[in-house]
C-alpha cells in the first residue's frame, strides 16, 4: 500500500551527486572512471529508482539511462543540440504547436529525473515569468485547438495549486475537448498522485490522458501501478510510451515484457521513439532496422494493442513518421 506522504520531501532524496550515487551502489574505482563528473546536464536520479539497481555494476538498465557517462563527450555527425527543432514551434516563451489541433503549454523546466537522452535538455526555458497568462489568453482565442498538452520538464514538478489554476482557465475554453499530461513523475516518485491532484482531476468536463514514460520493465512496481490505478479509476486514460535505446531496452524479450505489464495493469503502449539525435546521445542509438525487426517480432509474440507505434519525429511533418509502416511501403 502506498503511504499517503509530501512528494516535495520524497523529491529531496534524489541523486544529484554522482558521488554520492557510487557510494550508494557502491561502485569500484575502475567503475567510477567511466563516469562524466561534471556534466552540464546535472545528474538526476529518485532513490525509488537507485534503489533497484545492483550494487557494483553499471550493466543496469535503470542506471544507464540517468548516470552521467563518459561517452557523453563523443561527437557524432547528426547529432545537435535541438533534433526537434523545438525552438522553430514557439508561439510564445512557453507554448509550442507542432501539429494541427493541439499545442503543448512548457509547465516548467523542473523534473522528476534527468534521462541522460532527454531531447529537451537543452531548451531555452522561461524561468523568469512565472504566471502563464500570454499562453492561457492565446489557447482561449484560438478555437482550432482541441487537445492541450501539459508538458515541461515534467508537469506534475509544479504544485497542485499552480495545477489547479491551469485546469480551472483550462476547464473554461468550451474548445478544448482534452487534456494530456506528459509525465515521468509517477516511475520515480509515486507519491505525486496524491488525493489532492486526483480530485483536481475527477471534475474535469474535459477528457484527461496520462502518457507516462517508462523504458524498462524494471521501473514499474506495485507502487508505481497502484498511483496509475487511482487515475484510472476517475477515468483518465493512460497510455505508455518509451524510447528504443541501445543496451537498455533493445531486445524482444525487453520490450516484450514491458508491453505485457503494461497491458495486464491497463496501460496502453503508445509509442516507441527512435531516439532523437541529442548531441552527446549517440551511445543510445539503435538502428532504425533493427527497431523495425523488434516491432514485427513483438507484433508476432503478443495482442496487437500492446504493440507501440515505432516512430521518429521529423521536424515540420504534419505528424509523427510510422518507421514500421514507412518500411512496408518501401
Amino acid at each position: 500500500m502506498l503511504k499517503q506522504v509530501d512528494w516535495r520531501q520524497v523529491l529531496k532524496n534524489n541523486f544529484t551527486n554522482w558521488e554520492k550515487l557510487a557510494d550508494f551502489l557502491e561502485l569500484t574505482p575502475s567503475q567510477r572512471e567511466v563516469v562524466l563528473k561534471n556534466p552540464r546536464f546535472i545528474l538526476n536520479l529518485p532513490l525509488r529508482l537507485a534503489e533497484k539497481i545492483p550494487k557494483q555494476t553499471l550493466d543496469d538498465p535503470i542506471l544507464k539511462q540517468f548516470l552521467p557517462h563518459q561517452m557523453e563527450k563523443e561527437k557524432k555527425i547528426g547529432f545537435r543540440l535541438d533534433p526537434t527543432e523545438d525552438q522553430s514551434f514557439l508561439k510564445s516563451s512557453k507554448l509550442l504547436q507542432k501539429y494541427e489541433g493541439r499545442a503543448l503549454l512548457v509547465t516548467t523546466s523542473a523534473c522528476a529525473m534527468h534521462c541522460r537522452f532527454c531531447f529537451r535538455q537543452n531548451f531555452p526555458y522561461e524561468t523568469e515569468r512565472k504566471t502563464y497568462d500570454e499562453e492561457l489568453k492565446a489557447i482561449e482565442q484560438d478555437f482550432s485547438l482541441r487537445e492541450i498538452i501539459l508538458s515541461g520538464g515534467d508537469p506534475l514538478s509544479i504544485s497542485n495549486n499552480t495545477l489547479r489554476y491551469l485546469l480551472v482557465r483550462l476547464s473554461g475554453c468550451s474548445h478544448v475537448k482534452r487534456i494530456r499530461f506528459h509525465t515521468r513523475f509517477p516511475i520515480g516518485i509515486p507519491e505525486r498522485i496524491d488525493e489532492e491532484f486526483v480530485s483536481l482531476l475527477e471534475n474535469l468536463y474535459q477528457q484527461v490522458y496520462f502518457v507516462i514514460h517508462c523504458n524498462h520493465v524494471k521501473e514499474l512496481d506495485s507502487d508505481v501501478l497502484e498511483s496509475l490505478k487511482r487515475l484510472k479509476k476517475i477515468g483518465v486514460v493512460i497510455l505508455n510510451q518509451a524510447v528504443l535505446l541501445k543496451g537498455i531496452n533493445d531486445s524482444l524479450e525487453d520490450l516484450y515484457a514491458l508491453t505485457e505489464k503494461l497491458v495486464d495493469n491497463g496501460i496502453l503502449p503508445y509509442y516507441l521513439h527512435q531516439l532523437d539525435q541529442v548531441q552527446g546521445t549517440s551511445h543510445f542509438e539503435v538502428e532504425v532496422a533493427e527497431g523495425r525487426r523488434l516491432i514485427q517480432a513483438l507484433a508476432a509474440r503478443t495482442s496487437g494493442y500492446a504493440v507501440p507505434k515505432y516512430v521518429q519525429e521529423i521536424p515540420h511533418r504534419a505528424n509523427k513518421t510510422d518507421l514500421f509502416q514507412l518500411s512496408c511501403s518501401m
